[in-house]
């Protein structure tokens, strides 16, 4: 069993959530956070690992220099670090490859150094933005939902399971995710590193610094919260569009669960999701955070959608539930209530980032 881990962007928000999570179920473990500070808001998180006596060390995975083996002679290395943005791979895309791409051949270097294990946070954002465009969907009166005759394989009622294509391009973030998946199966291949892969969709829950192009939930809970104004955009401005979303806390007790099994699982490249049951559309979480904030606030509708866009994905967990047993037990209104519970604790130090 590990005892000495490190987490790769463990001031943002998985990272941070994971660290404190571990260390809350063994003490005696040593855990180490990793991070660049880039994102706004992971400073708000030092104090929180500090006070448990989780070590900070303020760092950057686009330098080796800064991941010297001498240092990290861990057992286990959590990468949850990527740049997350879809839309940062248009805007920028040098960070966006640099980080997502030279930073996992870094880390990968210092796993085969140290032959530490590694799990690995990658994406739903691999699988390709037409091949998703071209599900047949039904049109319902608050969302889309997957019709039930379908032409590609890998999509059903319950969603994308790990079969469906991957050939067409997925956008400049989504191919880093993917290329690191493939990097990480030579280096098990050639230096017997163990690796789990765990491809996310949306994750959410406290602490998520919530923005359009990553931690929807979160942003649409806070915008009603602190009343500001929304866009339903694309797919004809209704806000028809759908995820899944997995709170934070199904995501770490599957990772409690494949540390403790890392060798039975080593190898596996999985689609970890909160799944149909756990799905909302735009329109659906507007009514939701009003219920809950008792607030109702101006939402625009604009027609065309972002570059990137898709207008459903539902993450098919059934391998990686068939495999462990897992299944989220958060639905949707208990983790949007957990969101907005966390928002009135931390208002002071929320509201200049969240609104």
């Amino acid at each position: 069993m590990a005892e000495k881990i490190l987490i790769l962007g463990g001031a943002g928000f998985v990272g941070s959530s994971l660290a404190i999570n571990l260390k809350k179920h063994y003490s005696q473990w040593e855990i180490i956070c990793f991070d660049n500070l880039r994102r706004r808001g992971s400073e708000l998180n030092i104090p929180r690992l500090k006070n448990l006596g989780i070590d900070f060390i303020h760092g950057d995975i686009r330098s080796s220099n800064d991941l010297d083996p001498g240092i990290f002679n861990v057992d286990t290395i959590i990468d949850c670090s990527a740049e997350p943005s879809v839309l940062a791979g248009f805007a920028s895309p040098q960070y966006v490859l640099q980080t997502n791409l030279i930073g996992t051949i870094n880390v990968l270097e210092l796993a085969r150094q140290t032959q530490a294990r590694l799990l690995f946070l990658s994406t739903s954002r691999v699988y390709p933005i037409e091949t998703l465009k071209s599900i047949n969907l039904v049109q319902l009166p608050t969302r889309f939902s997957i019709a039930v005759e379908q032409t590609i394989p890998g999509v059903s009622h319950l969603g994308i399971a790990e079969e469906f294509p991957l050939q067409s391009y997925r956008s400049l973030y989504g191919t880093t995710k993917l290329a690191s998946e493939m990097l990480i199966e030579e280096y098990r291949q050639a230096y017997g590193i163990q690796a789990i892969v765990n491809r996310c969709g949306v994750i959410t829950g406290p602490w998520q610094m919530g923005k359009v192009d990553q931690g929807v939930f979160v942003l649409w809970l806070a915008a009603h919260y602190f009343e500001k104004s929304l866009s339903y955009i694309g797919y004809g401005g209704t806000g028809r569009q759908v995820r899944d979303l997995l709170h934070i806390e199904d995501l770490l007790s599957l990772i409690n669960y494949q540390l403790e099994h890392f060798s039975e699982l080593d190898g596996d490249v999985l689609n970890v999701g909160g799944g149909a049951d756990n799905s909302l559309s735009l329109l659906e979480t507007t009514r939701l955070c009003e219920t809950i904030t008792g607030k109702s606030i101006p939402i625009k509708s604009e027609e065309i959608a972002r570059q990137g866009d898709i207008p459903i994905y539902i993450t098919d967990s059934s391998k990686i539930s068939s495999k462990t047993g897992w299944k989220p037990i958060m639905n949707p209104e208990k983790s949007l209530r957990d969101i907005y519970n966390w928002i009135i604790e931390y208002e002071t130090i929320l509201k200049p980032i969240l609104s």
